[in-house]
């Protein structure tokens, strides 16, 4: 079922290959471990995908391929994952890393306070930056090893249940044919 599903929604390898922009990557997208869809590439592509998507960084969907193509992952669902960190829900996440890493460092939380100012930047930077970072690193290595986990756990999971009920549908059947 999920890999069906994955499958269904997923783009092809044909489709993303034509793909004039991405020619200069040469006969790398042509590696067929980077398009399966078994527990292993797709628990790699977790773990890719919704790694970067906690990292507070521009171009996570680059760094994301470029790393799902390094561990040999799921390069369309690495890609997908960095997707969770939306502007709608960036500023929460990134609130809560920011949270946890001034937890961990023992700073105060700042105030909310915005401008668009080289000078606030440069003052704000260090005393947001550090905490939002080390939360973020935090944060992002930990939902990436439990989703990595939770997929390899509900995979084999999916497949014990197939297997039993196959089994059970022979066994009836068998039953069936002794006593007819």
């Amino acid at each position: 079922m999920p890999k069906k599903f994955m499958k269904r929604y997923l783009p092809t390898p044909e489709k993303v290959q034509s793909i004039r922009s991405l020619h200069f990557l040469g006969d790398v997208l042509h590696e067929p471990n980077l398009w399966h869809i078994n527990r292993h590439c797709v628990a790699r592509a977790f773990l890719v995908g919704v790694w970067f998507c906690f990292i507070p960084m521009p171009f996570q969907m680059i760094a994301a391929a470029f790393f799902a193509i390094w561990f040999n992952a799921n390069l369309p669902l690495s890609v997908v994952l960095v997707w969770i960190s939306n502007p709608l829900t960036m500023p929460p996440m990134f609130y809560f890393n920011y949270r946890i890493g001034a937890w961990i460092l023992d700073r105060p939380l700042l105030a909310f306070e915005f401008e668009l100012s080289l000078p606030w930047l440069s003052h704000r930077l260090v005393d947001i930056g550090i905490p939002l970072y080390l939360g973020s690193l935090i944060v992002a290595t930990v939902a990436a090893c439990v989703a990595y986990l939770a997929i390899q756990y509900l995979w084999r999971r999916k497949i014990r249940n197939d297997w039993r009920s196959r089994r059970m549908t022979r066994l009836k059947q068998t039953r069936g044919s002794y006593t007819s």
